[in-house]
């Protein structure tokens, strides 16, 4: 498969976004970071719009200095430009209720996440322009590196091009949160969300469920639960690892671990098969992400996420996963050890 195309700052023209007026649907973690960004760049501030609920994220982006619009119907009206960041589960309902019908014919939509277009649970007029321009790191980071004049990764694409712009309004938004500097990967909203799904519902579960097995059986061996702890996670020295790992390469990272662990991580590794656990894999990934059957049962579970107690499944969840013997260890090991974490 050929290599993804990467577009720099020289790629992108911002003049295509002079005088227009870019509206931001929620001031979250990405929201405020990339509204602040977007206004540091030269968008003036007048010409950026926040529209969020009355409650603390509202309070923020006043207390920063924007324009803040409780009613969304009202906010969408002027916009030239949507950047679609609330919670993947609310924005079907939000956008295609109050916002979407209100729109103008030409306007930009911009997502930070390929999940409902990809699943096609947004409605678009064919006029209008769907690009996708998604960081790959947490809000704050986002913020924090273009504050030093540094980029970050960051995937863009067009899913919809209706005015036959919509390449060029993708690149410049990508270039004014600060994303080109360091190169945004040419994706898609079916790569994105495939990845993003993947990791959440195969790679990491595995995951969790090696680090609890792995917990029972070195305590029936005899180990203390803290020593286990402090040892499997909260030493951070997993964190440390992923750090080198980003840093030096996923393999060549394993240089900063004394020889017996080089060793034993190597050999161990090439002598596992993995045959069963690329077929798991792919299930997960064709026969649950892909043909949208997750999406379908998710969607059935959106409005008890915000209920309260055990009517909510996500609490639920908490509930027996904190039960197991590597949850129960924990919590005895942060209780009495709660003064010096």
């Amino acid at each position: 498969m050929p290599s993804a195309k990467i577009y720099y700052d020289a790629d992108a023209n911002v003049d295509v976004l002079k005088g227009k007026t870019v509206l931001f649907l929620g001031f979250g973690n990405q929201g405020a970071a990339q509204a602040q960004n977007l206004r540091d760049s030269g968008i003036p501030n007048e010409k950026i719009i926040i529209a969020n609920r009355p409650d603390h994220y509202a309070e923020d982006a006043k207390s920063k200095g924007f324009i803040v619009e409780n009613d969304f119907s009202k906010a969408a009206k002027g916009a030239d430009v949507v950047f679609l960041l609330i919670p993947d589960q609310v924005q079907p309902r939000v956008f295609n209720n109050e916002v979407a019908p209100n729109l103008k014919d030409d306007v930009v939509i911009v997502v930070a996440s390929g999940y409902n277009v990809f699943y096609k649970l947004l409605q678009f007029k064919p006029s209008q322009d769907v690009v996708m321009v998604a960081p790959r790191m947490i809000g704050s980071s986002v913020r924090s590196l273009y504050q030093k004049s540094k980029g970050f990764p960051c995937f863009v694409s067009v899913e919809q091009d209706g005015t036959g712009k919509a390449l060029e309004s993708a690149l410049a938004l990508s270039r004014l949160i600060g994303a080109t500097k360091a190169g945004a990967i040419a994706s898609s909203a079916r790569e994105e969300t495939a990845m993003d799904l993947f990791a959440e519902q195969a790679l990491w579960p595995n995951i969790i469920m090696l680090f609890r097995e792995a917990f029972s059986v070195l305590k029936e061996a005899g180990c203390s639960d803290e020593a286990l702890c402090y040892e499997m996670w909260m030493s951070k020295e997993p964190a440390e690892i992923f750090e080198r790992a980003a840093e030096d390469g996923f393999i060549l990272q394993l240089k900063h671990h004394s020889t017996v662990s080089q060793y034993g991580q190597l050999s161990g590794a090439l002598a596992l098969d993995g045959t069963a656990a690329r077929e798991h894999f792919k299930n997960i990934l064709y026969n649950q992400v892909l043909n949208g059957k997750f999406c379908q049962e998710f969607s059935k579970i959106e409005e008890d996420l915000e209920k309260e107690g055990d009517e909510n499944p996500l609490n639920v969840l908490y509930q027996k996963s904190e039960a197991s013997e590597l949850g129960q260890a924990e919590k005895r090991v942060r209780a009495r050890l709660a003064g010096l974490l």
